[in-house]
């Protein structure tokens, strides 16, 4: 049994498009391929963690003795967003795909947002986040109108100029459409998208907030805090949950900043959980197809994880994995990417070795074979 377990989401690092990705347009689609590609990728730590070797991975090579247990995670869940993909991770599987809008909100939504809020919506479509603020924002500093639009994921963003609607106003907006849209309509997440800027040169801010679902069930969160142990969310984590679960958190304003809080937890002497969302690899590099910028923030990630491994104790374990894909080399879509994502398990107790292939209930299983919990998951536990 362990003390502490990290539990470090690198927010839409996949490895290989999942066997079924072509059911959600995504053949062919790698993240870290792409990543590769650009010729800048230096990741020592992961990969003599055992990243090349896991079932599956080509393009990095192979460590020969591995210093980590690593597998590769396979999503039973029907979607590719980053609720249903940390929900799974958590211990629950999605059997049935939260709603998408690929027309636009249909107005038994809008009219009751436009009535709470006293505003009228601009976009309502699929949206580019970056596209719709430089499509829109002018009108919407004109008129007061909120620029509300989707993705192909399970969202509904609501962006606003942050002199035009403080970032709290806008909050209140995202739990008002937050309360609207349950039952058939109930989205994984409202998410406020907070800009700055002058038109011609706006700027998404760090002041974006998600208002999740909560989850129907309980997950690892629960199950740690209802042990009695400590239950820490660094970064989305508070928000992805709703809350749930969590004995104390911290939001992120980067992946550096998340790193530090990481660093700052490493130092505490607390017992459970520690989960932790990166969300710069999907919201700054994926999404914009950056790769060259995906593969220097992993760069920085494995830097900042060779420092961060020494400082941990016996009874410390750290386990990495992602929540979906969303590969920056693909042309098909700037959305995320059907793809299995890894799972490296490390720390000085941790018995190095190949864990095959599972789902991403196995990570809620072993973390809480950890740490000594009874949590039934639909995955058994790795160890």
């Amino acid at each position: 049994m362990m003390k502490r377990v990290f539990l470090i989401v690198l927010d839409s690092f996949g490895i290989g498009a999942a066997k079924d990705a072509a059911e959600f347009g995504d053949a062919g689609a790698n993240t870290l391929l792409s990543c590769v590609n650009t010729g800048k990728l230096q990741i020592p730590n992961m990969t003599n963690a055992g990243l090349g070797n896991i079932d599956g991975v080509t393009c990095l090579p192979r460590a020969d003795a591995p210093t980590g247990a690593y597998g590769r995670l396979q999503e039973a869940s029907r979607g590719k967003d980053t609720t249903i993909g940390h929900w799974e991770l958590a211990g629950i599987v999605s059997h049935t795909p939260l709603p998408t809008y690929p027309e636009g909100f249909p107005e038994e939504v809008l009219a009751p947002f436009r009535e709470k809020t006293g505003r009228d919506v601009l976009a309502n479509a699929p949206w580019s986040g970056t596209a719709v603020i430089e499509k829109y924002g002018r009108e919407h500093m004109d008129t007061g109108d909120l620029i509300v639009y989707t993705s192909a994921d399970s969202v509904f963003q609501i962006a606003a100029h942050e002199d035009i609607v403080p970032p709290e106003t806008l909050y209140e907006y995202c739990r008002i459409a937050r309360n609207i849209l349950r039952g058939k309509h109930g989205v994984g997440r409202v998410i406020a998208r907070p800009f700055v800027g002058t038109p011609g040169n706006f700027k998404r801010t760090a002041n974006r907030h998600d208002f999740s679902l909560e989850p129907p069930q309980d997950t690892l969160l629960d199950a740690v805090k209802k042990a009695g142990l400590d239950s820490i969310g660094v970064g989305k984590i508070h928000d992805i949950f709703a809350g749930r679960g969590l004995t104390e958190y911290v939001y992120n304003q980067s992946n550096r900043n998340g790193m530090e809080h990481t660093d700052a937890y490493g130092k505490k002497d607390f017992a459970g959980l520690c989960f932790v969302n990166l969300v710069d690899f999907d919201m700054v590099f994926g999404h914009r197809r950056d790769a060259e910028g995906y593969a220097n923030a992993l760069n920085e990630f494995d830097t900042w994880l060779g420092d961060f491994l020494p400082k941990l104790g016996q009874e410390d374990v750290v386990m990495i994995t992602a929540d979906h894909g969303c590969d920056p080399g693909f042309a098909a879509t700037t959305d995320h990417t059907r793809e299995d994502v890894p799972l490296l398990i490390l720390g000085k107790g941790v018995t190095p070795g190949n864990l095959g292939t599972a789902g991403f209930s196995a990570v809620a299983a072993t973390a809480a074979k950890l740490l000594g919990i009874d949590f039934e998951t639909p995955e058994v536990s790795l160890l």
